[in-house]
């Protein structure tokens, strides 16, 4: 079989099955010997269930035989991160403490690919309770970026950001807090949506033990993939109310309004002097600029008129609180504060996102950076707050390096990474496509346009894999 078929896009791979081109098992066993392959090096996959892949797989080819189609995922084999729970298959969260935990029940997402036909028979690498912009733990140890694995794939979601590259699964799902799908598709080379807050229902997220029962604040469940028309698939699987709201609720995002780039208004925003930026991101991203005018976009430097580190600092404040259970039970009162200041800061959100809401008035998108650097080296010493990383020659904390997408996260927007290209140093670069809230498919659609318009852009399979 021709091993490119692992890394089409996971719309290509199941209109193949559809046609009769490619047989659920045969995919499978494809991703399963580049998981043998390749994982040894990458440790994306730490999970893996050969048997109950394989037995889902003949029964998805034999219901496709009799006409049977479950739905627009039939037959895809796919992994799940290690955050979200899947019945009966360990899922760990990253933590020592669920080292040996197998739930009896799947999160709803999980459900929900099941239900539209997916084959679920691996789970990925996270950091313990998704609280890193790195992936590694004590159970499985790093993830390692398949474009260089003496880099990071970035955290959380990590191990399913290098299984989608390494075309191990034929998409993944993430969830994403602080970046934890923007990050690690920025890194390592792939599309990530993360949808507007409550759209995608997050019941089963392995943030502490006993957690998955609520919603997180500021968290949602997304998708990673290796093409923009995979995301608004995904989005139409995912998207949904919770399933004690399903009896009443019913979900319509709107469409994109516009079906090509000259039709967007877009403000841009790459720099801030409170955040320097690696000169070899900040001019893949003005290449992306420069393509989003040359097809015809209306860009111009503009963006909310809020002040850069005022809103990070609310980020912080609202982060910590709603990271607050994962912590020791003394450092998590602080962390979580009263619940008081939590609503003042709630308040201030509030007025935070009407700003937003009515610059939007104005444009359809902002474009603005993932990260200010690219892949950096593995880096396991102290914490997000101990560890330091020199950008464009000033010395950041990691925590600091999540203020682009901890800005934009916490006001719930959605946002599409589509991959620009290469930095001169031959690492993936990203870029955030935000829209205003529920217009999860402007942002896909101008992430998917301008993919296709920049030279350069798109998915590409990396060295490693």
């Amino acid at each position: 079989m021709d091993e490119t078929i692992a890394t089409w896009s996971a719309t290509r791979q199941a209109a193949a099955i559809r046609g009769g081109e490619l047989t659920s098992r045969d995919l499978l066993e494809l991703l399963l010997a580049r998981i043998d392959a390749h994982n040894p090096v990458v440790n994306a996959v730490v999970t893996l269930d050969v048997a109950r892949g394989r037995a889902a797989a003949d029964a998805a080819d034999a219901d496709a035989a009799r006409g049977a189609w479950r739905g627009p995922l039939h037959g895809l084999p796919v992994t799940i991160k290690d955050a979200i729970e899947v019945a009966g298959m360990r899922s760990t969260g990253g933590a020592v403490e669920l080292s040996d935990h197998v739930p009896e029940r799947n999160a709803p997402v999980v459900d929900q690919l099941e239900a539209a036909g997916a084959v679920v028979f691996a789970k990925t690498n996270v950091p313990a309770w998704s609280a890193d912009i790195q992936t590694f733990n004590e159970l499985f140890g790093p993830t390692n970026n398949p474009w260089d694995p003496d880099r990071t794939t970035g955290g959380s979601s990590g191990g399913p950001a290098a299984a989608v590259a390494c075309g191990f699964s034929a998409f993944e799902i993430g969830t994403d807090i602080g970046g934890s799908i923007r990050m690690p598709s920025h890194l390592c080379g792939i599309f990530g949506l993360k949808p507007s807050f409550g759209v995608v229902p997050q019941r089963g997220y392995l943030d502490h033990v006993g957690g998955g029962v609520i919603d997180a604040d500021i968290n949602v469940f997304g998708p990673l993939a290796r093409g923009a028309e995979d995301l608004d698939l995904l989005l139409d699987v995912l998207g949904g109310p919770p399933p004690e709201a399903a009896l009443a609720w019913r979900l319509e995002l709107p469409p994109a309004r516009h079906e090509s780039l000259s039709g967007y208004r877009i403000g841009v925003w790459l720099d801030d002097p409170a955040m320097p930026i690696d000169p070899g991101v900040r001019a893949v991203l003005q290449r992306g600029v420069d393509a989003l005018a040359d097809a015809g976009a209306q860009v111009v430097d503009a963006h909310p008129a809020v002040v850069f580190a005022e809103q990070v600092d609310l980020y912080y404040r609202l982060i910590s609180a709603a990271t607050s259970t994962g912590s020791p039970a003394e450092l998590g009162d602080v962390m979580g504060g009263t619940h008081r200041s939590w609503l003042l800061t709630t308040e201030h959100r509030a007025r935070v996102a009407q700003v937003w809401a009515e610059w939007f008035e104005s444009f359809d998108i902002l474009v603005c950076p993932v990260l200010p650097t690219a892949a950096f080296a593995h880096d396991h010493d102290g914490d997000l707050f101990t560890r330091t990383l020199t950008v464009d020659d000033r010395e950041l904390a990691h925590y600091q390096l999540t203020s682009w997408v901890g800005m934009i996260g916490v006001l719930g927007l959605p946002v599409a990474v589509p991959p620009l290209g290469l930095t001169p140093d031959g690492l993936p670069c990203g870029m955030q496509i935000v829209a205003p809230y529920l217009r999860d498919r402007d942002a896909v659609r101008v992430a998917g346009l301008l993919a296709a318009a920049m030279p350069g852009a798109g998915y590409s399979p990396p060295p490693g894999c």
